[in-house]
C-alpha cells in the first residue's frame, strides 16, 4: 500500500503545481472511510470542465504512460484517462465536469495516510454515492464497510440528494432502495 500512497502523493503534487482541482476516490478514499482492502490502483477525479480536457490529458500523458493504445483519444471519448506509473501501477483519472463532480471536489478534505503523505480524498458521503452509482457487488461490500467504520454517521440527506438524480440518469431505480435497506431505513 505504501507504493500506492506514494504514487498518489506524486499525482497530488503534479495537480497542485498546476492549480488543478481534484480529489482521490475509489480504493484510496476507501482506506480512509471504509474497511481497508487491498487495492491495486489509484483513482482520482480532476475537474477539467467541458471543452478543456485535451490540455489536461496531454500534460498527464507526458508525465505518466498510457495503459492502452490511443489512450488520449479514449480519454476524450470516455472521460477517463487510463495511465500507469513508471512501476506499472494503474492510474484511473476521471475527467470531471458535472456539477456533482465539482461538489465532490469541494467537499474533499486532506487525510494523513503516512507520516509524509497527506491526500485530498472525497468525503465518506461522496464515496457512498460513487460506490452505489457504480452498483457492482464489490462496491456494495465497500459501502457496508463505510457504514461499519462510520457507524452510519453520514449526512444521509446529502447522499440521497446527490444519488437520486444520478440514478434517474442511469435509469437504475433499484439503487436508492437498496442503499436504504442496507442502512436499515425504508
Amino acid at each position: 500500500m505504501r507504493d500506492l500512497f506514494l504514487l498518489a502523493g506524486e499525482l497530488q503534487s503534479f495537480c497542485q503545481e498546476r492549480g488543478w482541482r481534484f480529489c482521490f476516490i475509489g480504493g484510496i478514499a476507501l482506506q480512509r472511510w471504509g474497511e481497508p482492502r487491498l487495492t491495486g490502483d489509484v483513482d482520482l477525479t480532476i475537474l477539467t470542465g467541458f471543452g478543456e480536457e485535451a490540455g489536461y490529458v496531454e500534460e498527464l500523458c507526458r508525465e505518466f504512460g498510457g495503459r492502452i493504445p490511443d489512450v488520449a483519444e479514449f480519454a476524450l471519448r470516455n472521460r477517463v484517462l487510463l495511465l500507469q506509473s513508471g512501476h506499472g501501477i494503474p492510474i484511473d483519472i476521471s475527467l470531471g465536469a458535472l456539477p456533482f463532480e465539482e461538489r465532490v471536489i469541494e467537499r474533499a478534505t486532506v487525510y494523513r495516510f503516512l507520516d509524509d503523505v497527506r491526500l485530498n480524498t472525497c468525503s465518506a458521503e461522496d464515496l457512498v454515492v460513487l460506490k452505489a452509482f457504480a452498483d457492482r457487488s464489490r462496491d456494495w461490500a465497500d459501502i457496508e464497510g463505510v457504514l461499519l467504520r462510520t457507524g452510519c454517521q453520514l449526512a444521509w440527506e446529502t447522499v440521497e440528494t446527490e444519488l437520486e438524480p444520478l440514478c434517474e440518469a442511469k435509469e437504475a431505480p433499484h439503487i436508492l432502495p437498496r442503499l436504504r435497506a442496507l442502512r436499515g431505513v425504508r
